[in-house]
């Protein structure tokens, strides 16, 4: 994402799709896109241990598989900024959860970083979107009203979403359940 905007302007790496050919980017659009298979095979184990599964994991997961697969196949050139914000925020969750199956104690400030950057991951990739949408008039602009109206979808309810986890996670008092003497 540095090189394209480096090479270019902020427009050209959200709306054209030259960079799209270029090896190293299909490289790794593809690796994303088979990690959001595995992602998904996350929320099976998550069944079969018989764990609570909560809304947002399934939905998230199964909807970000269905968008990438959607944006791999038409090429869709904000896709870049999608996947380059998604890596970076996994990079650091799954070092926390690394952390944890490890059993080290990370900060209690660390998951409510990582839901942050989450949410802040949402608003930018609406505003991406909104971004590619305007500037979709522009000669060479790979966009479609389709395109703006999943991602809008699918970045607003994300956002939804996490921000309600961060407040009922951080922000609500725990309720003590109360003992047996009172």
């Amino acid at each position: 994402m540095g090189i394209l905007l480096l090479r270019g302007n902020l427009g050209q790496s959200v709306c054209f799709s030259s960079h799209i050919q270029d090896p190293v980017v299909r490289c790794w659009s593809c690796l994303f896109l088979f990690s959001k298979i595995i992602e998904l095979g996350d929320t099976a184990f998550i069944i079969l241990r018989k764990r609570p599964l909560s809304f947002v994991h399934w939905y998230h997961h199964s909807t970000v598989l269905l968008y990438t697969s959607y944006g791999y196949k038409d090429k869709v050139s904000s896709g870049a900024w999608f996947m380059t914000m998604n890596y970076g925020v996994h990079a650091i969750m799954y070092t926390y959860y690394t952390l944890k199956a490890a059993k080290v104690t990370a900060p209690r400030w660390f998951p409510m970083l990582i839901t942050s950057l989450q949410i802040l991951q949402m608003f930018m990739g609406a505003f991406v979107s909104i971004l590619n949408h305007i500037w979709r008039q522009d000669p060479g602009c790979h966009s479609t009203s389709e395109q703006l109206f999943w991602s809008c979808v699918l970045y607003i309810t994300y956002f939804i979403l996490f921000a309600r986890f961060f407040h009922q996670t951080y922000l609500m008092p725990k309720v003590k359940a109360k003992t047996k003497s009172q």
